[in-house]
């Protein structure tokens, strides 16, 4: 958990259990107590990939089906257009483009590749 995001696990335990220096923590213990936050801190909501507590993302999971309820007994619902817009879209974190990165098995495809796309031997 702290490698995944060290300042969302320190807020949660210094909301959770008053602890503001998780690091002069036994490892064990540190541990341990970072295991038994709530599902809806911080930093789980970090691992789940959400990009908002999971309640929250829960009650705007609840807003978007009551709205589209109401929606569909609208003349507009009957006829399929001006859906309403999902909270829960805009609160999935986006996913960002990867960067563009090639790997090679071996030193030599790695050369081959190399002259290539300059034309040459010389690597400098």
């Amino acid at each position: 958990m702290i490698g995944l995001d060290e300042q969302a696990l320190t807020c949660d335990m210094a909301e959770t259990y008053g602890i503001y220096d998780i690091w002069a923590l036994p490892v064990k213990t540190a541990a341990t107590l970072a295991a038994g936050l709530r599902p809806f801190s911080r930093i789980w909501a970090e691992m789940y990939g959400l990009g908002v507590p999971l309640d929250a993302f829960m009650q705007a999971s609840i807003l978007d089906h009551l709205r589209l309820l109401w929606w569909a007994k609208t003349e507009d619902g009957q006829k399929n257009r001006n859906r309403p817009q999902s909270i829960t879209e805009i609160l999935m974190p986006k996913e960002e483009d990867e960067p563009d990165v090639q790997t090679f098995v071996s030193g030599e495809d790695f050369d081959r590749e190399w002259k290539k796309l300059t034309g040459g031997d010389d690597r400098g």
